[in-house]
């Protein structure tokens, strides 16, 4: 993988315009080179999730990290394909709430719940609701705190669920380039320790007083 040649670069108009994290692929080692191009080709097959259960799990972790309504030039990141893929391969994070199945359960057990609420309060399965629909029915699960949602502790399919998401979405090129990442340090390093103090490969913030969620209509609190 060591001559592996990065993706044309994909500038857009975001907080860091036309800052690509791939250009900076040729100052990685190769293996870390390797597995951090290899994310952004084609995602892995749904091999966990039903069919279902898919369009449920895009629904929702489009939802909670705003991917519904991103401008064109973001690329989305194929959350569900690397959840799934974590979860067909018990990639989990080595533990779970004893008051909670394991995390291959518990994904299925909370994506048919979701689908059930949703089916009661809208007469449609969770993935065929509106945005508006699918923001509410997430929104009434995180405001149920330490309370009991369909027999499991509300906080608890929270965390599951975010904790997830967060994962895919944050180990992908698209999103360091979205914040501003330059990727792995090593093997150059930074010299510029510091507040403020940027390397000469990285970028300012374009919109450095902006909220970073501003304009975001997913489940933000």
């Amino acid at each position: 993988m060591s001559s592996a040649t990065p993706p044309p670069a994909r500038p857009w108009s975001g907080r860091f315009p036309g800052f690509d994290v791939l250009d900076q692929s040729s100052h990685w080692d190769p293996v870390t080179t390797g597995v951090v191009l290899a994310r952004t080709g084609m995602a892995p097959d749904i091999r966990f999730f039903t069919p279902h259960e898919q369009g449920i799990a895009t629904a929702l972790c489009d939802q909670l990290l705003g991917q519904h309504d991103e401008p064109t030039p973001v690329p989305k990141v194929p959350l569900v394909n690397l959840i799934d893929s974590r979860l067909a391969e018990q990639q989990t994070d080595g533990w779970h709430y004893d008051d909670m199945p394991a995390d291959g359960q518990a994904w299925r057990d909370t994506l048919s719940a979701l689908d059930a609420d949703a089916r009661q309060q809208f007469d449609s399965g969770f993935a065929a609701c509106s945005s508006q629909q699918q923001a509410s029915l997430i929104q009434a699960v995180q405001d149920r705190g330490t309370d009991d949602w369909h027999g499991l502790r509300a906080k608890r399919v929270w965390s599951l669920w975010t904790r997830y998401a967060c994962t895919a979405f944050y180990s992908h090129p698209s999103a360091w380039s979205e914040i501003g990442f330059s990727g792995p340090a090593y093997p150059r390093g930074y010299k510029n320790a510091g507040v403020d103090k940027l390397e000469p490969f990285e970028v300012h913030d374009a919109r450095p007083s902006e909220d970073p969620l501003r304009g975001r209509r997913g489940v933000q609190r």
